[in-house]
């Protein structure tokens, strides 16, 4: 079975989901809206809180070209640099934060966008790296996060089959420690377009532990990705969606995000394997199955006929199955109505 860890916890099919709360731009240029994120992700019982680790300059360049601007859409009428520059986490506020969610106790790392956040983020100390659909076509960049050594997340928006495998194959050339998120990228996704048993596939396909990001509204959507294998799940949180933001709309707030760490870990845990033997909670409810009864009053040589035995509730009896065995023997004492059958009281044994 396909492992990995991060900061001591171990992540694959046999773990419980890995939930990983998103900043994002979520923290709209303030660094205490940063510091207070990191402390609803910890309250929320998220595994790891992420940020993404770019400049407007290391994204794109300035410019008012058509090509640079957004169309349509939550970001309609930006330009790339306007957005990213609105959207970014400050590099300055990087360490701050790390120390931060050391002190509460949670896991942080973050995404790079080029190769010297890469850089940035290992003299942090990061102990894995994400890497985003819209980046998964860019092999340089992936190659040189693979090389770090750390455990990588892949997100594989957008990505066709040819491209998520190259990505994989170029990660696995240096390092094995790897999750491929299945993940659609519209913002936000409709539940329809998810097709979430690509999860499965992805897993069985590239021999790689499988997971999602979810850009969905809610915690619906996760919640079937866990049922299907998804081993880790990534979702954008806010402290409130009237923080109108970048990544505002699709955003959970910190009740659905503990909603969804709560629902998540009950899925995986009613998961189990294919059992069929009597579960401890099911023994006390044996009695309430059928069973053979009496139902009239008997005299000993008396004939047992449909017209004095029923298989009914509770389950005191011989089993219904005996029924056509039993029928047209005798009793051997005298039986009182609501006496439940037994070997011993028909033809004196079985």
């Amino acid at each position: 079975m396909k492992e990995l860890v991060i900061d001591g916890v171990k992540i694959g099919a046999g773990y419980k989901p890995y939930i990983i709360a998103e900043i994002s731009a979520n923290h709209n240029g303030d660094i205490n809206k940063a510091l207070r994120l990191i402390e609803i992700a910890k309250e929320s019982g998220a595994n790891a809180v992420k940020l993404q680790t770019y400049t407007a300059d290391t994204m794109t360049i300035k410019s008012d070209r058509e090509e640079f601007k957004i169309k349509g859409g939550l970001w309609d009428g930006h330009t790339l640099y306007d957005l990213y520059e609105w959207a970014h986490t400050p590099w300055e506020w990087h360490k701050k934060l790390f120390d931060k969610a050391k002190e509460v106790g949670i896991s942080i790392f973050s995404t790079p966008f080029d190769e010297s956040a890469v850089d940035f983020l290992m003299e942090l100390k990061t102990p894995a790296f994400k890497i985003a659909s819209f980046e998964a076509t860019d092999i340089p960049l992936i190659e040189y996060i693979a090389k770090q050594g750390k455990p990588i997340i892949i997100s594989t928006g957008m990505a066709n089959i040819e491209e998520i495998e190259q990505a994989v194959n170029t990660i696995k050339k240096y390092n094995d420690q790897l999750v491929v998120l299945h993940c659609v990228s519209s913002y936000p996704t409709p539940p329809e377009e998810m097709n979430l048993r690509t999860i499965v596939d992805i897993s069985e396909r590239f021999n790689v532990i499988s997971g999602l990001s979810d850009h969905t509204l809610g915690t619906t959507t996760a919640v079937v990705g866990v049922s299907l294998g998804a081993s880790v799940i990534e979702k954008h949180f806010i402290e409130s969606r009237e923080d109108k933001g970048p990544d505002s709309a699709f955003s959970l707030e910190p009740y659905e995000l503990k909603k969804l760490v709560k629902e998540t870990s009950t899925a995986f845990s009613s998961l189990g394997c294919a059992n069929y033997d009597r579960k401890s909670s099911e023994k006390e409810n044996i009695v309430f199955r059928r069973s053979i009864y009496f139902t009239k009053d008997l005299k000993k040589g008396d004939e047992i006929t449909k017209e004095n035995i029923r298989r009914i509730r509770p389950g005191f009896g011989i089993a219904p199955k005996f029924y056509n065995e039993i029928l047209g023997q005798v009793v051997n004492k005298d039986i009182s109505k609501g006496t439940p059958v037994h070997w011993d009281d028909i033809n004196g044994t079985k």
